[in-house]
C-alpha cells in the first residue's frame, strides 16, 4: 500500500468549492425541480446561504441552502445540484 506525500490530500480539499466560498452577489445555476434556474447569492448568515432564484414569471424567489453545498464548476460558471444545466435550463422571456 502507498501513502500518498504530505499535501496532496490538502490540496484536492483546498479545490472543493461549497457554497460557503461565494460571496454576496455571485451568480450560480442551481437546480430546482423540474429545471435549471439562475440565482444569486442574496444573504450569508450563520445558518444558511441565502438564494434570491429568478421564475420564468418574472418574479424571484429566495431559498435557502447549507454553506457545505457542494459547486461544481462548468467553465467559469458554478453549479448548484446534479445533471446537465444546459439542457434543462429554464426559457426566462422567448422574444430574445
Amino acid at each position: 500500500m502507498t501513502v500518498a506525500p504530505c499535501g496532496l490530500d490538502s490540496e484536492r480539499e483546498e479545490n472543493v468549492l461549497t457554497l460557503g466560498d461565494l460571496t454576496v452577489g455571485a451568480r450560480l445555476i442551481l437546480r430546482c425541480r423540474k429545471d435549471w434556474r439562475d440565482a444569486t447569492v442574496a444573504a450569508i448568515s450563520i445558518e444558511a446561504v441565502i438564494l434570491s432564484v429568478g421564475s420564468p414569471s418574472g418574479h424571484t424567489y429566495r431559498v435557502r441552502r447549507p454553506h457545505t453545498s457542494l459547486l461544481s464548476m462548468d467553465g467559469s460558471i458554478p453549479v448548484l445540484g446534479e445533471g446537465v444545466w444546459r439542457a434543462g435550463r429554464v426559457n426566462y422571456d422567448s422574444r430574445w
